[in-house]
């Protein structure tokens, strides 16, 4: 493990006791993590921006709480940082994009504001792939995040900087996103918890939108019972979402103990086939090798359309990026070209200017599969396997209470591996994007380490709003 990695990072439910029982301050805490990013984030490029008067001014009101003797919230005095996607007032977000830079929206996600209304302090904004497309973090317009466990090797994306941050012990938990697989892919090279809410458990009002039928907010941390603590926080009903469900948000850290067994695990073939690593493979088996010895029944199962699950993802996700993204014209707000002699082509030039590569490639190609004579033939035909995708996951789950599977066919890649060949890229999100697609949850928990010492993740995967089964699964895969 590198030497920015070896200091683990304080848990939730520990930084809360020390701060109520006067053993530390909020601010000292702050402090702290703040001199960790000043003295190793110009190797990781994890945060893209830091406010240290802004978290000293939380940690001062937590520390005013303390010394009152008044009941602390459950989050007082953790350091957060929040992916560049997510909107805080007073803060830029910039979503990884040119066309965003220096752009400071007037309100605060939902998602955000609960974690301040918990206690939670916020660091400052982490780098992330352009509007969160990317399964590297090298599509970032402001340079690419680098994995803390290798420098020279990615951390995954697009929530690479979120992965990193935590791993690198520069924040206690973090904010990240997931359209295909982008919590779980970072969490799995950077060896932390990531997790995938069901579609519709947490609100994304105040999300820069990506693919708006796949995009979920969720947590990365160093434990399962962080992870599980900060969901139970930020999950809930928002009138400013439509899509969010008002299901009661469960304690999802109140079975954490009961262990596996009883349980039926489902393994698919379809996951362990051509094209995983051995090292993947060897890990992710001894970890299912361990749930069976701790009672788990371990059911062989079939998720048949899984083949079909990358080109239905990147059909849909373009189509819905083509869409959301056709705001970003300058005329709103973020950039305007200069120097344009008719409205046409200030679109035109601010749009080349400010998107990248691959955010134009996406862009083009969700336009062509909504174009008249097409749509029937890829964009429907698209939704028609997503449902297939769907129902092979209800089929599994009336067998199965959850499923494993490895979360990335390999460790993390080297930068620059596979940056010139956007296909080789799509197809390492193979074991996420069907969950994505499903809606259903999921959490990648680390399984084990390559002989180069890169981490790797286990990914479990669970029923609409089954998380609480998720968290005891993974729980249990941690303490063995």
């Amino acid at each position: 493990m590198s030497p920015l990695t070896a200091t683990p990072a304080a848990s939730i439910d520990g930084i809360r006791s020390a701060i109520a029982r006067g053993e530390t301050t909020a601010k000292a805490l702050t402090e702290i993590y703040q001199a960790r990013i000043a003295g190793e984030d110009d190797k990781i490029h994890a945060y893209l921006s830091v406010d240290n008067d802004y978290a000293l001014a939380q940690a001062a009101r937590i520390d005013d709480l303390a010394v009152k003797g008044d009941s602390l919230p459950k989050l007082a005095g953790v350091p957060f940082g929040i992916k560049d996607v997510l909107t805080l007032e007073g803060f830029s977000a910039t979503a990884g994009s040119k066309i965003l830079e220096g752009y400071r929206p007037p309100y605060t996600a939902t998602a955000v504001k609960k974690l301040a209304d918990a206690g939670a302090i916020f660091l400052g904004k982490l780098n992330c792939d352009e509007f969160a497309m990317g399964s590297s973090n090298e599509n970032s317009a402001y340079g690419p995040v680098h994995n803390p466990h290798d420098l020279d090797r990615v951390p995954g994306g697009s929530s690479g900087g979120s992965a990193a941050a935590v791993a690198a012990g520069m924040a206690v938990a973090t904010l990240g996103t997931d359209t295909g697989g982008s919590i779980r892919q970072p969490a799995s090279f950077c060896g932390v918890v990531g997790v995938l809410p069901t579609y519709g458990r947490v609100s994304r009002y105040g999300l820069i939108a990506f693919a708006s039928s796949l995009d979920r907010i969720g947590p990365f941390a160093a434990s399962v019972r962080d992870a599980a603590t900060v969901l139970g926080i930020i999950a809930g009903h928002d009138l400013m979402d439509a899509t969010s469900s008002p299901l009661p948000v469960p304690d999802y850290t109140a079975n954490l103990d009961r262990g596996v067994q009883g349980m039926k695990l489902g393994v698919p073939a379809q996951y362990f086939a051509e094209g995983l690593d051995p090292e993947v493979r060897s890990a992710i088996e001894a970890g299912i090798d361990k749930l069976r010895a701790a009672g788990a029944e371990i059911k062989n199962i079939s998720l048949p359309h899984t083949r079909y699950a990358i080109p239905t993802y990147y059909v849909i996700a373009t189509a819905e990026a083509s869409a959301n993204l056709a705001r970003f014209d300058g005329v709103r707000y973020g950039l305007r070209a200069p120097r344009s002699d008719t409205l046409a082509a200030m679109y035109r030039r601010t749009r080349d200017l400010g998107f990248g590569a691959e955010v134009k490639r996406r862009i083009l190609l969700g336009t062509y599969v909504l174009s008249h004579g097409y749509y029937d033939a890829y964009y429907r035909k698209a939704q028609q396997v997503r449902r297939l995708l769907a129902e092979d996951f209800l089929t599994a789950f009336r067998d199965v209470d959850a499923i494993l599977t490895p979360t990335a066919p390999t460790p993390a890649f080297k930068l620059g591996e596979k940056s010139d060949d956007p296909v080789a890229m799509y197809l390492a999100d193979i074991y996420t994007v069907t969950a994505s697609l499903a809606g259903i949850c999921g959490v990648s928990v680390p399984c084990g380490q390559s002989k180069a010492g890169l981490p790797i993740g286990m990914q479990i995967l669970g029923k609409h709003f089954d998380e609480a089964n998720l968290f005891r699964v993974g729980h249990t895969l941690e303490n063995l």
